[in-house]
């Protein structure tokens, strides 16, 4: 009887509680197995930051706290908090109990004091208390988590930290006429090359001279805004060059400016960039490398087209965001000693869609296409190593088209995600026109996929039609695993033709990442080479391992 008049008290208090708040659909969901997304954490004082996060709770128990996405199952309900701020005890593998405030309480005393008139969602030892997030069940599907938007066309070189809108952090300013954050970038490898066959050597020499560590990178830059009424975007990143020979750089200063530029809104969804970039051109080169499933990108890619140009690019989307467009004219005479008429003038362009998307967004296809011509005006020279940093060129045109009178250069590009399924396709080619050497045409393509094993996906930019990085959904520090991804690859590339014997390689490649955090990565990639020139056909095979550190 004593449990009977228990049981009844409870339920009429939470009857009372959802009819008075005009929330009776509150039933519909399972606050044991809830994903609630947009809600700041509002604990500390007026001036504390408010952190947007994401929050998992499965069985009753609180799982993950995350400035990331957090991908769920279908037996999850996924509720937006639309930004509100939370109040409560929240601890990593207990039962959680909170109120969501629809207004800051530390900014209106007046909050704290009607809790029941700004309350929108209560829970308390797993029983759901309020809910007015949404007005039905049908509105509870799978929702993109808000996040910061980054507006130009090409994404700066590092991903922008989770820090990017805390005014607090050291590492970032905010005044009236400008703001931007400090980044940093440390990439170290290690390379071992494992078998090398007596062609191989004859080919390309004794790659064991090549084994050990460097230091790949060591980028350094800042992106911000000026802050017009309608913000410009401006980007400035810099390297060493004694670390890093694919900066595509000249000279042998110890820093050398890579990428400098302005990105300026023209009106809706249309912007004009102008600077020292990257061209409109291949989805592998307009995607930041550490995004990528491989350590490297293609030898195709890398042979075929240049890191960064001097130029202006129009770029916009279209079809509701499902079209990307991009166009852009490029001459390098800023980075060089020479005029603008020494130095060769490109035009390029590059088109996107998604054919088909889903209603949540984790199942896509993507489609693309681009086109570029050069007047090759000081010369044409296309080489690369093997897909490892630490290696000698394998492939090499080497000065036989200094005298070519113009190039043209086409793309094709394919990729589908699922959920944590990626798999992209590319294929490269390249028209020469250079008479003294037969007009040669020269190739590449790969194919690629990865398997993130612990659920989450690749980001899908729509601003600018690529894929993205791995949102951690728990991190180490969280008491997760990160993130961990399995990669494979076949590349080839081939650069003879006419009478040019560049070479023609083939490459097979496996890959294991682990994000233990956003800005924390370690890494290991093999790969199978094989390379056919001089008339003979050599192999050789090589493990290189790599740690990504990125300041937050």
């Amino acid at each position: 009887m004593n449990v009977s008049r228990i049981f009844l008290r409870r339920l009429c208090l939470i009857l009372v509680l959802l009819f008075s708040t005009g929330v009776v659909h509150a039933q519909f969901v399972d606050p044991q197995n809830v994903l609630i997304q947009n809600v700041y954490l509002a604990d500390g004082g007026k001036d504390a930051e408010a952190v947007l996060v994401n929050i998992l709770i499965e069985n009753n128990k609180l799982e993950i706290v995350s400035k990331d996405a957090i991908p769920a199952d279908n037996a999850v309900v996924i509720v937006d908090a639309r930004n509100g701020f939370l109040l409560g005890n929240l601890e990593i593998g207990k039962t959680p109990s909170f109120i969501i405030l629809e207004e800051d309480p530390r900014a209106d005393v007046e909050v704290l004091l009607d809790t029941k008139a700004y309350t929108i969602f209560a829970v308390h030892d797993g029983r759901l208390l309020r809910n007015s997030l949404y007005g039905s069940s049908e509105e509870a599907q799978l929702k993109k988590t808000v996040a910061t938007k980054w507006t130009a066309y090409t994404p700066p070189p590092m991903a922008l930290p989770l820090s990017y809108l805390d005014e607090t952090k050291w590492n970032r300013w905010e005044t009236k006429p400008v703001s931007g954050i400090f980044i940093a970038g440390l990439i170290l490898d290690r390379q071992r090359w494992t078998s090398q066959d007596g062609a191989s050597e004859q080919q390309v020499g004794d790659l064991e001279l090549f084994n050990g560590g460097e230091i790949r990178g060591l980028r350094v830059g800042a992106v911000g805004t000026l802050n017009f009424k309608k913000p410009w975007v401006y980007t400035v990143f810099g390297a060493t060059n004694v670390y890093d020979k694919g900066f595509e750089v000249k000279n042998l200063d110890s820093f050398t400016f890579f990428d400098y530029r302005l990105d300026i809104p023209l009106f809706e969804k249309t912007s004009v960039s102008v600077g020292n970039q990257k061209e409109p051109f291949s989805m592998e080169r307009v995607m930041p490398m550490i995004h990528l499933p491989m350590q490297e990108r293609t030898a195709g890619a890398d042979a075929m087209l240049p890191s960064r140009n001097f130029g202006v690019v129009l770029s916009g989307t279209a079809l509701d965001d499902r079209m990307t467009w991009a166009g852009g004219a490029f001459n390098d005479w800023v980075s060089t000693s020479g005029s603008f008429s020494d130095n060769a003038t490109v035009v390029t362009g590059r088109v996107t869609w998604l054919p088909h998307i889903s209603s949540d967004e984790s199942n896509l296809v993507h489609l693309g296409l681009g086109a570029r011509f050069s007047n090759a005006t000081d010369g044409l020279r296309y080489a690369s190593g093997p897909e490892f940093n630490k290696s000698p060129l394998f492939v090499d045109t080497e000065d036989d088209l200094m005298t070519a009178d113009n190039s043209r250069q086409y793309s094709l590009e394919a990729g589908w995600r699922k959920g944590p399924y990626m798999l992209m396709g590319e294929y490269l080619r390249t028209d020469i026109d250079a008479p003294a050497f037969g007009d040669p045409n020269f190739n590449g393509y790969h194919i690629s996929g990865s398997w993130i094993l612990t659920g989450e996906m690749h980001d899908y930019r729509k601003r600018t039609g690529i894929f993205h990085a791995i949102p951690v959904a728990k991190t180490v520090n969280q008491g997760g695993w990160g993130a961990w991804e399995l990669g494979f690859r076949y590349s080839s590339v081939d650069l003879t033709d006419g009478l040019v014997e560049g070479g023609e390689m083939d490459i097979l490649s496996l890959g294991i990442n682990w994000w233990l955090t956003p800005v924390f990565n370690v890494n290991m990639n093999y790969r199978y080479v094989t390379l056919d020139k001089f008339g003979v056909e050599g192999s050789s095979s090589g493990i290189a391992s790599r740690v990504v550190l990125l300041m937050e």
